[in-house]
């Protein structure tokens, strides 16, 4: 099924269109995703390579809005140039820019080290304390450390992106104001913690992503991803909360736009 078949509008909250993956077709995914029943899709400046990138296709297509903030893996790179913060602050000031990340932390590789990291993660968020900005959070094998520096700034919320923490964290965050996102990983099936997460968090909470090109759903699970496969993602997650897939489609748009302020 099909956005327009079905006659729904999908939000991928979540995409790397800047990625060199789609070099080769870009213009062409990008004017497919309409037809497909995706109405909207944020492109996320995560390196000071993909800063500007993200910017330009915000500015090319109407439908497509961008973030800025430096990815951990990105965290040395921001150590050593002494202007990153106000280069943040130039892209985070474009009218289609639309929430500061993603930042976080991601301890699955031993660099950058976790204290840089932290460092980044901390003062990108004291950035959007100043900004006002919703933030996008990068979680990957660092859930405690994520919580603890997310408790220090309660004046932050946000999307846990292509959430992967447990069904108490997820609702602990619900509380604290901030909405979860799930990627393909949802349709993986070994992916055992995620449906329950799923089951738990309020309707009003929930966000679809793809990632992409990373993280493409089943059955396409290896394949180059991209927001018409986001799909299977809705159709999972109505599966799983006892809804149709409509709903889903309606319910995770109008979330996207409030927490990214569109409406």
């Amino acid at each position: 099924m099909t956005g327009l078949e079905s006659g729904c509008v999908l939000f991928d909250t979540h995409a790397h269109y800047d990625d060199a993956r789609f070099d080769a077709d870009r213009d062409k995914v990008i004017a497919s995703l309409r037809e497909n029943g995706v109405g909207y899709a944020v492109d996320v400046g995560c390196s000071f390579d993909t800063l500007s990138k993200a910017t330009e296709l915000a500015e090319k297509y109407d439908f497509i809005y961008a973030s800025a903030g430096l990815h951990p893996n990105d965290s040395l790179s921001a150590e050593k140039n002494p202007d990153t913060l106000d280069i943040l602050r130039h892209y985070l000031s474009h009218p289609k820019n639309v929430a500061l990340g993603e930042i976080g932390l991601d301890y699955h590789w031993d660099e950058p080290s976790r204290e840089l990291q932290k460092k980044w993660f901390e003062l990108q968020l004291t950035l959007a304390e100043e900004l006002k900005k919703p933030v996008i959070i990068h979680d990957r094998e660092a859930h405690g450390d994520c919580m603890n520096i997310v408790l220090r700034h309660p004046g932050v919320s946000g999307i846990f992106h292509s959430y992967s923490g447990s069904p108490e964290m997820a609702a602990e965050l619900v509380k604290l104001g901030w909405y979860i996102s799930f990627s393909g990983v949802l349709t993986f099936k070994n992916a055992a913690k995620l449906p329950e997460v799923a089951k738990v968090v309020p309707m009003d909470r929930m966000l679809l992503e793809t990632d992409c090109p990373y993280l493409a759903p089943v059955p396409h699970r290896g394949e180059r991803n991209d927001s018409t496969l986001m799909r299977h993602t809705a159709a999972r997650l109505a599966e799983l909360r006892g809804v149709s897939y409509a709903d889903i489609c309606r319910i995770t748009t109008e979330n996207a736009k409030r927490v990214y302020r569109l409406i």
